[in-house]
């Protein structure tokens, strides 16, 4: 669990689509170095976010300045992490603790969906608004099911993970799935998404929350479970009531 209050950005040091060491297992991995900041407590196996990515540290250096995480292949899917190039800035987390305060909002690390950068509009003084596209929901390359509509869990003044950044929900357009956030100047300087341009896909974690009320209110509706459903048990209470008052008019 994380909080999307950025610890500190780190730089790609190296990507590698099939590392073959110990530590790589035969699979994708990348390094990250200017990285002490996250690695003062650091152990292997231990949890970092990495643009807001929950993922694995299987390799440190004795000076804990650098380290190494694995990408599994719905990783690679859903996120914008297998686009990562070498000197690429990324926003950096450690789990939280017990003892930590909590500054942002409950983030899994566990990336919903990648958005685009629709525009990038200086908001006077200091701040940018930065307004995301999301695209429709289309049919995934491990199952025949269509995505979830990941908007529909967007609202105004609510929250979003961007790039493992809490940030406040704007404004939300249905008409053209899109929605923006405010970055304030000392934001600006502390996380990766001003880095980005125009176009550059970004990670979304929306309101787990509001995915886990959803589940629950459409079971309910739906009968799930054994039970009626919500609607029709309310139909047939209505009916009830008008076949109860129909007969006491005519007695």
């Amino acid at each position: 669990m994380f909080t999307g209050i950025v610890e500190t950005m780190g730089t790609v040091a190296s990507v590698e689509p099939l590392d073959t060491s110990l530590s790589g297992g035969g699979g994708f991995s990348i390094a990250v170095k200017d990285a002490s900041v996250v690695l003062s407590d650091v152990h292997l196996g231990d949890s970092i976010a990495v643009n807001g990515v929950c993922l694995t540290v299987t390799e440190f250096d004795d000076l804990r300045s650098w380290f190494k995480v694995g990408l599994a292949p719905e990783t690679l899917r859903k996120t914008s992490l297998g686009a990562l190039q070498i000197g690429e800035k990324v926003n950096l987390e450690r789990a939280m603790s017990a003892s930590t305060r909590f500054g942002g909002h409950f983030v899994q690390g566990h990336v919903d969906t990648t958005v685009a950068i629709h525009s990038i509009t200086p908001d006077p003084p200091n701040s940018l608004l930065l307004r995301f596209h999301v695209s429709l929901p289309s049919t995934s390359a491990s199952s025949s099911a269509p995505t979830s509509d990941f908007l529909r869990y967007v609202i105004p003044k609510g929250y979003v993970t961007l790039d493992g950044t809490s940030l406040t929900v704007v404004d939300v357009d249905s008409a053209s799935r899109t929605f923006s956030v405010m970055l304030i100047a000392y934001t600006q300087q502390h996380v990766v998404l001003p880095l980005k341009a125009v176009g550059a896909k970004v990670n979304l974690e929306v309101d787990q929350i509001g995915k886990y009320v959803e589940k629950v209110a459409v079971a309910m509706l739906a009968g799930e479970g054994g039970g009626q459903s919500v609607i029709a048990t309310m139909i047939k209470r209505m009916v009830d009531e008008r076949v109860e008052e129909a007969l006491k008019s005519r007695s």
